[in-house]
């Protein structure tokens, strides 16, 4: 663990830019995510443009599709140390 080092943030990303990365990231298209969640696709192309809030139920039933936990949507640019400095 010595040579460990923390990774440094990159960018900040928006919620609805978390979703479609870690959709991507999973290769899904939005209409594979809808049909796999429910949520209608125009519902999905709403959130990752941050037109819509994502709102807990919906992060939970992306999170379980994408296999993620629902934070990782929720709360994609939130920084700990920053919030132990406050």
């Amino acid at each position: 663990m010595k040579d460990y080092k923390i990774a440094k943030k990159q960018i900040n990303v928006s919620v609805g830019e978390s979703v479609r990365l870690i959709r991507e990231l999973q290769e899904m298209s939005q209409n594979d995510l809808a049909n796999a969640t429910g949520i209608p696709q125009s519902t999905i192309s709403a959130i990752e443009n941050d037109r819509v809030n994502l709102g807990v139920e919906r992060a939970k039933q992306l999170a379980r599709v994408l296999k993620c936990h629902p934070a990782v949507l929720v709360f994609p640019s939130w920084d700990i140390k920053h919030e132990n400095a406050a």
